[in-house]
């Protein structure tokens, strides 16, 4: 009998010590960007089609340059509160460097090695270029400084688990394409927007029971996250627009029946409308080269 109990013990330490091996934070190779020099210019682009200042800017900021953070974010899990990413040293992240930017941005682990929750759409940034990360980082030390302090997420046990986070990368955070095939450049450019910088998944993408993007509907519509109405799908099936409307409707805000964006998609729509023309073209090559539904 007391064999049997030391061995149950025994498998019960060796599955634990599994455990926490496997969810260890996974981080981007050390030197990963000793030589690279990011462009500002191009970084404002990035930092536009990323949306970075929709979800980070004070919810009732004057200056949405301006990352405060606060803008809170319900969802089956809990309450995500967007905290302080402007470059302050002591608020934000002026103390970072781009490897530890990078880090977070592509693979959700903080410069202390804490799993950031996906909440973050570190599971489309992980698509993007290094150049992208680089150029990101240069445009960001221009950005304002902001002194509002962080507050705490408001996620229940046992989601609180910051290290269970490590389990959930492992079955979902990937930096494979979804859409692939033979795809126009114009569509490839679409799908580095839609796919990795613009993460339009994160909210037309039905999820499944761990929070997990349910790829196999992608951009077919999901429910709300805040409980009220549906966001809609973007593929042939459910949008029915021209390619030229789709950009329009990127660049103004109206569609094609004279009705116009609401919620959080006007604040997609003020940063696309400062993306060139050609960018809005891409996204709607890319929506356009999407496969029918069933």
């Amino acid at each position: 009998m007391r064999s049997l109990l030391h061995i149950l013990v025994l498998a019960a330490l060796v599955a634990a010590g599994s455990l926490y091996w496997l969810s260890r934070p996974q981080v981007l190779a050390a030197g990963s960007f000793a030589d690279s020099i990011g462009d500002p210019e191009r970084g404002q682009q990035v930092y536009l089609a990323a949306g970075c200042r929709s979800c980070h800017s004070a919810p009732n900021g004057n200056d949405k340059d301006v990352l405060a953070g606060g803008q809170r974010f319900p969802s089956e899990f809990g309450t995500f509160v967007a905290p302080n990413i402007s470059p302050d040293p002591e608020h934000g992240i002026g103390t970072w460097t781009l490897y530890d930017f990078a880090n977070a941005v592509q693979r959700g682990v903080s410069p202390s090695g804490q799993h950031y929750y996906p909440a973050f759409p570190y599971t489309a940034y992980i698509r993007t270029e290094p150049q992208d990360m680089a150029d990101l980082w240069a445009f960001w030390q221009t950005l304002p400084l902001s002194d509002a302090p962080n507050a705490a997420h408001e996620v229940p046990f046992p989601f609180s688990i910051r290290r269970s986070v490590g389990l959930w990368k492992r079955l979902y955070l990937t930096d494979r394409w979804i859409l692939t095939g033979d795809l126009t450049p114009e569509a490839m450019d679409g799908r580095r927007l839609v796919e990795a910088l613009a993460h339009c998944g994160e909210c037309h993408t039905p999820r499944g029971t761990l929070g997990n993007l349910d790829t196999a509907r992608w951009l077919g519509g999901a429910p709300n996250p805040t409980g009220s109405g549906t966001v809609p799908g973007l593929t042939p099936t459910e949008l029915t627009w021209s390619a030229s409307d789709i950009a329009y409707y990127l660049e103004s805000g109206f569609t094609p029946d004279y009705d116009s964006a609401g919620g959080h998609m006007v604040a997609v729509v003020e940063t696309f409308a400062e993306l060139s023309s050609d960018a809005r073209d891409a996204v709607a090559s890319y929506l356009k080269a999407l496969p029918q539904r069933d």
